[in-house]
């Protein structure tokens, strides 16, 4: 039995250890917080989407610049090979009209327990308040409820996480130690984040609201993805998908009617609205919803009443906001681990032995299955590669 240490217990952590204990190896995991998967079960409080089944082209072109090197990962670890997984334990998945794929519990905590019960039964030790501090020679140091102790292994799997979501464990202190051991790193930034809008008050009675049917663009990224509209600002799919875009300082448009030309909207607009109100009338002629309307007014008051230049405006209309939201509200981040801080199978060039997965490699990936299915098939990889190691 050759002894395997992991440091960190969310999907990719928990998948290397799987591939690594199910080859042979004693495998044991050490998590800072009380409890492993905790962003995984936060995941899932709104269906866990566990992968996008779609052509793997498409599929592949969703992680943009890291797609070359993540792509022997995801070649081995893909959607199907996903939902086989997850059907493995038990779970049944469908994939809904988007491509979308979902347990049919809708829940990430099922999975999870059956995950667990794998793991067990294959002997992986779970260490829970275990903070891993850095390596005292050799030996990696965690602060335990125990005090401190020092753990030798044949070869290692980080699994940190990002720098978002500290109160679920992804909090990028473990940066400063890998830097220490001379690993280039990326700065850390948001990615996947709501917007910050300072409302007037007339949109308080639209908070929550969600606006469906539109397009969303910042600079080359365009989403036909809905947002609400939050007391701080909007968030959800549409706007996640663009972010990238915000963060690299492009601004931010709203096309109202994506599935309308704008000639198309001019006409109809033409049309006599007789005594309707400004407001109604555009409900009326485009069906657009209260929330849509307000939005419109909100950004543009007052709205032009030639049928040409509101339509143009409805088509483009310029989104002011105050920000992304901070990076410890963001789902997940970009930075972290060079990939060319890293060899063909995700070890770490400055140190033999140990290997990374997860999001703490520098490449992001939109909502929608991705990020979940790039941190299962860089955790795979690692766990594959890092048995290599071990027997070699």
């Amino acid at each position: 039995m050759t002894r395997a240490l992991v440091i960190g217990g969310g999907p990719a952590g928990l998948m290397a250890a799987e591939v690594m204990a199910q080859a042979g190896l004693s495998v044991t995991l050490c998590e800072a917080k009380p409890s492993v998967g905790r962003k995984f079960l936060m995941a899932g409080k709104s269906g866990l989407n566990l992968t996008k089944s779609e052509p793997f082209a498409p599929f592949l072109a969703a992680y943009e610049e890291a797609q070359q090197a993540l792509r022997p990962m995801l070649e081995a670890f893909d959607a199907q090979a996903v939902q086989d997984w997850a059907e493995g334990l038990g779970q049944e998945v469908f994939t809904g009209s988007t491509g979308r794929v979902f347990p049919r519990a809708m829940k990430a905590s099922p999975l999870l327990r059956a995950w667990l019960a794998r793991l067990a039964e294959d002997g992986v030790t779970i260490n829970t308040r275990w903070q891993w501090r850095g390596w005292e020679g050799d030996a990696l140091t965690f602060d335990t409820p125990g005090g401190r102790e020092a753990v030798e292994a044949d070869v290692t799997v980080l699994a940190l996480g990002g720098a978002s979501w500290r109160r679920l464990g992804a909090t990028g202190e473990w940066a400063p130690l890998l830097v220490a051991r001379g690993v280039d790193l990326q700065d850390f930034a948001p990615a996947n984040v709501g917007l910050l809008v300072d409302w007037s008050p007339h949109m308080t009675r639209h908070f929550g609201a969600a606006l469906k049917g539109v397009a969303w663009q910042a600079g080359p990224y365009r989403s036909r993805g809905e947002a609400v509209i939050s007391a701080r600002g909007l968030e959800g799919g549409g706007i996640y998908s663009v972010s990238r875009g915000l963060r690299e300082g492009q601004g931010l448009t709203l096309d109202l009617l994506p599935d309308l030309q704008a000639d198309e909207v001019t006409a109809r607009l033409a049309k006599p609205r007789g005594k309707d109100s400004q407001a109604n009338h555009l409900r009326k002629r485009l069906k657009l919803s209260p929330a849509q309307i307000a939005l419109l007014q909100e950004m543009a008051r007052p709205l032009p009443q030639e049928a040409g230049a509101l339509a143009a405006l409805l088509k483009d209309l310029p989104i002011a906001h105050a920000g992304l939201r901070p990076m410890d509200e963001a789902i997940s981040t970009a930075g972290g681990i060079a990939l060319d801080a890293l060899d063909a199978g995700l070890m770490l060039r400055a140190l033999p032995g140990v290997f990374a997965a997860g999001e703490m490699l520098d490449w992001e990936a939109p909502t929608g299955g991705y990020l979940l299915n790039g941190c299962l098939a860089t955790g795979h990889w690692a766990g594959r590669h890092a048995v290599e190691w071990a027997r070699g």
